[in-house]
């Protein structure tokens, strides 16, 4: 069981729980990491609408980052989940 803790409510759950957002290494890109196959700076959020919300308003997943979060990756992440 490997261990994250959510940017926007710090609440620490297994990592197949949660939503893994990364700052691709090579390309710089931002992107929703589904397999977990993308190598870079990445932040997870609890699977729950109030985190992503707060996520994204109050710029947590932007600091974690350490990047602008995309608009396309802020509706995905609203839309989907």
């Amino acid at each position: 069981m490997v261990d994250r803790k959510c940017v926007s409510c710090g609440k620490i759950q297994d990592k197949k729980d949660m939503i893994k957002i990364t700052k691709d290494f090579s390309t710089g890109r931002v992107i929703i990491n589904k397999n977990s196959k993308q190598f870079g700076r990445s932040a997870y959020l609890c699977y729950n609408r109030d985190c992503i919300e707060t996520g994204i308003k109050k710029n947590k997943i932007s600091k974690a980052l350490r990047c602008t979060l995309p608009e396309d990756v802020k509706g995905n992440l609203i839309n989907e989940f």
